[in-house]
């Protein structure tokens, strides 16, 4: 187990990324994945999706998700061996922003500076994802070579030090 890991440690590995896969529940409790691209504000994560998305309608109905961020990870000069991805991973509640919630400064991050025209868009949703527990880890914060101990490459740490 990583003995160094910090969950600040995390948090800075969390906003050096931007994709991740969103786990819910269906209203029919079939298991969903889904990929997003989000931003960090506050040590939370914000997503957009069209208003109407299948993501939206079942975070509506179950705001309880997991989130797995993976990390590509390589060898130095040497590209063509296949080295798995870390990952972190971690429980959270979803909330889905009204309007006047979201804010410029989230509107600005999540958005990444393009202008919204509302005429010529479809109505979107901004998701907010606030983690709870703990986050769990593999091949965070430990060399390429420890990433082939399971022992040695998983971490666990609080979301909140």
């Amino acid at each position: 187990m990583v003995d160094t890991l910090t969950s600040q440690a995390v948090w800075d590995e969390i906003e050096k990324q931007i994709f991740a896969v969103v786990g819910m529940v269906s209203a029919k409790n079939e298991a969903r994945t889904a990929g997003i691209v989000y931003v960090v504000l506050n040590r939370k994560l914000y997503f957009s999706s069209v208003a109407d998305a299948w993501k939206v309608r079942h975070i509506r109905q179950n705001p309880h998700i997991s989130v797995t961020i993976p990390i590509a990870k390589r060898a130095p000069l040497m590209p063509w061996i296949k080295i798995p991805a870390a990952t972190i991973t971690f429980a959270g509640e979803a909330r889905i922003l009204d309007g006047d919630e979201i804010g410029d400064t989230v509107k600005k991050a999540v958005f990444r500076g393009l202008k919204t025209d509302p005429s010529q868009t479809k109505p979107y949703a901004v998701i907010e994802i606030t983690p709870r527990g703990h986050f769990v880890t593999y091949g965070v914060g430990v060399p390429l070579l420890a990433m082939r101990d399971t022992e040695k490459a998983r971490g666990r740490v609080p979301v909140k030090p």
